[in-house]
Order: C-alpha cells, then sequence, then structure tokens
C-alpha cells in the first residue's frame, strides 16, 4: 500500500511502498529501497537511508517523512554495497485512466 512522503514544508512530494519502492507524484518510478537503502532507477546510484518511511539523504538529514513515523536523522551513514536493481512495479492492467478526478466525479 503507497503511503505519502512529504518535505520540511509538508508538501507532498513523493509515494513510498515501504520497504520496496518510491514514486514521484506523477506516479513514476524513482527509487527502490533494498536493505534499508533507496538507490536511483535512473543510475542506479545510491540515495541514502530509509528508516521505516522516513527518508534521509546520505549525510544522514531527514529529506521525507510520512506522518506514521518518527521524524529523526542520523550521524553520516556509510555507504551499503550496490544491490541488484529489481524489475519495474507491475501497473495497472491496462493502464491508467487519462481522465482525472474532477472528470471522473461529473
Amino acid at each position: 500500500m503507497l503511503k505519502p512522503l512529504f518535505d520540511k514544508n509538508c508538501k507532498l512530494i513523493a509515494w513510498i511502498e515501504p520497504n520496496e519502492h518510491i514514486f514521484d507524484t506523477n506516479m513514476n518510478w524513482i527509487a527502490y529501497i533494498s536493505n534499508g537503502h533507496a538507490w536511483s532507477t535512473k543510475t542506479n546510484t545510491w540515495m541514502g537511508p530509509v528508516k521505516d518511511m522516513t527518508c534521509l539523504d546520505t549525510n544522514g538529514k531527514v529529506f521525507a517523512w510520512n506522518p506514521d513515523c518518527e521524524i529523526e536523522g542520523s550521524i553520516k551513514p556509510m555507504r551499503p554495497m550496490r544491490p541488484m536493481k529489481p524489475m519495474r512495479p507491475m501497473r495497472p492492467l491496462g493502464g491508467w485512466s487519462s481522465i482525472n478526478f474532477e472528470e471522473w466525479i461529473k
């Protein structure tokens, strides 16, 4: 189940599938989570630790958080070994609708 991620200004910036994936607000797959760390899907580079649903940068500073988890940074973490990149998550059968919410409720 996807959960929202917010920045320090409480702006929605992404969606997280805990311990699995991170999507931007347009539902593009931007990161995967392996052994408690986020990795870029484009470059396969380390983005930083993920503690529950709090995302830290490579210096251990919080940059994205979810209200269901404690917001806590850490000391600068050690760079982990690069994992094998997982397969792209499945999309809905038939794809996404081209209409927006306002059109749908009319």
